[in-house]
Parts: structure tokens; C-alpha cells; sequence
């Protein structure tokens, strides 16, 4: 009885935070947000987003060098390999591990697919995770948990590795048992942290020290996309120099604001939503529901929050169709959230058939699909699972916690064969 009532506690908790977060990455207001930009880092920057040299020249004046406001950034943080998760330069990394996928056919044939990182990739992808962490402090720790940090990132970011060079943070963030503690009255006590300013100064070193003049990609679920739509609106937005290496950003999971019928304003003046006019340098963005579970009126995601009068919440789905090419674990008892939101569907086949998979992840092709849709004010990725109890493979996906969530925990995996595919056209088609 315990274990369900901190189950219901966690899981009451990580919606808080996503409200909370929604809030900060979608009001119109400077305050904290512009301060937090202008003075994160800890390793001072030589020049800021405030003061630094403007334009598109590049420290020697041609392609393939540093951008001149980072030429001189230095970091006291990710100087530290260790608070990488994942790098091009480390072997052992979150990123590093079998993404060998099953592939499980309607009739329950099935086959596998390797993966194979591609070390030549002509971009990067610079991810951030959302909220994972279960240290018993108000802000985690540079420790990564492998079962937590680590993770979610296998499941959300290693795959990109297949199109670009993944670079994904530890950052100290708000965890969770301290935002239990702060509903129940009884806020935990330790250090201080800010994690935005974590982000920004990862971003900042990742630009002095490792893009040379590539393209990037911006990845992040929940809090992290909630950070990264902050990081856009501060770094990417005002500056035309870092715009024009923005590949593509992919915010799953929170709420970008954008005018009623309209790609650009809102969150971000300059960096549009992706359509067929902007398909690269623009942002991918969406929030999951059941096609039998629509939002409900008190939803957590689908809405701008904390302001934005005529703002509604950008949706565009990452697949080219309404098929979606989802990457889940082989396991169905867990989720990103370890045991929460995990076991709806039972094995993915059963018996001897299940028991044969030995791969970490399944693909379920034809299984579920989605495409963005408007209900009661709610903008988000309706997702239908088109199960078939005559066949043998099993009929729904895990992934949910509460109404108000929708499909949540599972925003990216649905969809992560189609942002490797989407990011891989874009890198073809940036410059």
C-alpha cells in the first residue's frame, strides 16, 4: 500500500513540475528568465548574449570555426567529462549501449534490426532530459544515475546517434522527491542549484569547444524541452549567427506558444514551427492523447501556460504521415519512470515468442498513429492504437498515468523512428 501511495505521490508530483515548467516556458514575461540568461554560466563568458559580437562572422571570417561570441567561452562545469552523458569523444556513455530493435509484425513474425551509429555524421544533436532524478536533495547531483539519467536518455537521445553526434548534459535539476516534499509542506534542505543555468553553460561550452561551424539539433522532453524552449527564446532566437546553424529543435512534451494560425511570434520572434515552408531551422513540437482519452479541462499539456493572451500551443507531429515509427522497450513493465506508467499491455507476444526477444527494444509497425488536433482549446498529437485482438501481437502500449497526462511518458518513443528520419532530412537540406 505504501509503494502505490509513492507511486501516486511521484507521479502527482512530475505533473506539478511539468505545469510548473510549462509556466516558465510559456509566459511573456523578462524578469528571472532574461536575468538567469545573462549571468548563468558559472564559468564566465567573455562575451554574453547581451554583448557579444552580432552577425554571422565567424572568429577567422569563413565556415568550419567557432562562432565569434563563443570564440573565448570557457566553462567550470563541462570542462568535466564526467558531467556529459553523452559525447562523440566517450565510449561508455549513456549513449554508448545495444539499441538493437525486434521488429514485430501484426501476424507476429518478427526480425531485427541494428543499430549502427554513424561516426561521420554531419551534424549534432544537443539533448536535454526531463525530469528523472530521485536524489533525496532539492536539486540532483553531477552523479548520473544510470537507471534514471542514463535511462531516459538511452531511450529518448541514443538512437539520434544513427544521423548526428549526440551531445546530452548532466544537469542539476529540481528532483522529485523535493517537489514532494514541497507539496506535503516539508521542503528538503541542501544546496542550491539553477538548473537552466546548467544548460545554458553546457550549450555555451558546447559551442566554443565542439560545433566548429556544425549544424546543431535541439532535443528535449518535459523539462527539458521546457528548458530548451527557454535556452531558444535567450541564445538562438535574438542571434542570427547561432540561428542559422539551428538545424531543427524538438520539444516533446511541453507547450510552445504561437498566435492563433500562425508558424512564428510568441515563445520565439524568429525560429518558426516546421511546415513544408520552413523545414529545417524551425521547431518540431507536440504533446501526446489517446484518441479515446482527450484532454481533459484540467490537462496538463496542450494549452500555453502562465499567460500569452491569443497565444494557443504549437503542434506538429515529427512523422510524415499519420503512421508513427515508434522505438519501445522490449520490457512492458517499465517506463522512463522506471515501474510508472509501465504494464498496460501485457508481453509483446505471448509465450515462447515473447520470451525469444532478446533485444532491448521492439518496433510495432502499423500498431499506433497520430496526428495533431484541436479539441476544447487543446492543440496536441491525438495517437490512435490500432490493435487487433485475432493477431497475436499484443493490442496497446504502456505509457499512461493519469487522464491530465495523456501518453506523456511515451511522447518521444512513439515517435522517435520519425525524428531520426526528419533529422536526417534536415541535415541534408541544412545550407
Amino acid at each position: 500500500m505504501g509503494t502505490t501511495r509513492t507511486v501516486r505521490k511521484l507521479a502527482a508530483v512530475v505533473a506539478v513540475a511539468a505545469l510548473g515548467l510549462g509556466a516558465c516556458s510559456s509566459d511573456g514575461s523578462d524578469g528571472a528568465r532574461s536575468r538567469s540568461a545573462t549571468t548563468a554560466a558559472d564559468g564566465a563568458a567573455t562575451t554574453s548574449t547581451t554583448d557579444a559580437g552580432g552577425g554571422g562572422d565567424r572568429a577567422d571570417g569563413t565556415d568550419g570555426t567557432t562562432l565569434e561570441r563563443y570564440a573565448d567561452y570557457r566553462s567550470k562545469s563541462y570542462d568535466d567529462p564526467a558531467h556529459w552523458l553523452c559525447r562523440p569523444d566517450a565510449t561508455d556513455g549513456a549513449c554508448d549501449g545495444d539499441l538493437d530493435t525486434t521488429i514485430i509484425q501484426a501476424d507476429g513474425t518478427t526480425s531485427v534490426e541494428r543499430f549502427t551509429a554513424d561516426p561521420d555524421a554531419p551534424i549534432d544533436c544537443f539533448y536535454v532530459y526531463p525530469t528523472i532524478s530521485r536524489d533525496e536533495t532539492p536539486f540532483s547531483d553531477w552523479d548520473a544515475s544510470p537507471d534514471e539519467e542514463g535511462y531516459v536518455t538511452q531511450q529518448q537521445a541514443a538512437r539520434l546517434g544513427s544521423v548526428c553526434r549526440v551531445f546530452a548534459p548532466v544537469y542539476r535539476q529540481a528532483t522529485l522527491p523535493s517537489l514532494l516534499g514541497r507539496l506535503s509542506g516539508k521542503p528538503l534542505e541542501g544546496p542550491k542549484a539553477d538548473p537552466f543555468a546548467d544548460v545554458l553553460d553546457a550549450f555555451r561550452t558546447y559551442l566554443a569547444e565542439d560545433n566548429h561551424g556544425r549544424g546543431f539539433v535541439l532535443l528535449g522532453h518535459s523539462q527539458g524541452a521546457g528548458l530548451l524552449d527557454q535556452l531558444i527564446r535567450t541564445e538562438v532566437d535574438p542571434h542570427e549567427d547561432v540561428r542559422g546553424e539551428l538545424v531543427g529543435a524538438y520539444l516533446a512534451g511541453t507547450a510552445v506558444g504561437v498566435p492563433a494560425g500562425k508558424a512564428v511570434g510568441g515563445d520565439f520572434q524568429h525560429v518558426p514551427l516546421c511546415s513544408s515552408a520552413s523545414p529545417t531551422g524551425c521547431v518540431t513540437t507536440w504533446s501526446s492523447f489517446r484518441s479515446t482519452a482527450p484532454p481533459p479541462a484540467s490537462a496538463y499539456f496542450g494549452k500555453p501556460r502562465g499567460g500569452g493572451e491569443g497565444l494557443v500551443a504549437g503542434c506538429v507531429s515529427p512523422a510524415d504521415g499519420d503512421d508513427l515509427h515508434a522505438y519501445l522497450p522490449a520490457d512492458t513493465t517499465v517506463s522512463i519512470l522506471g515501474s510508472l506508467g509501465g504494464g498496460k499491455q501485457g508481453p509483446w507476444l505471448p509465450g515462447a515468442a515473447g520470451d525469444a526477444i532478446t533485444t532491448p527494444f521492439v518496433s510495432v509497425p502499423g500498431l499506433v498513429s497520430g496526428r495533431c488536433t484541436e479539441r476544447d482549446g487543446f492543440r496536441y498529437l491525438e495517437v490512435t492504437v490500432h490493435g487487433d485482438p485475432a493477431d497475436p501481437r499484443a493490442d496497446d502500449i504502456g505509457g499512461d498515468l493519469t487522464p491530465e497526462w495523456g501518453l506523456h511518458l511515451v511522447d518521444v518513443s512513439l515517435t522517435m523512428g520519425d525524428i531520426v528520419d526528419r533529422v536526417r532530412e534536415q541535415a541534408a537540406a541544412h545550407r
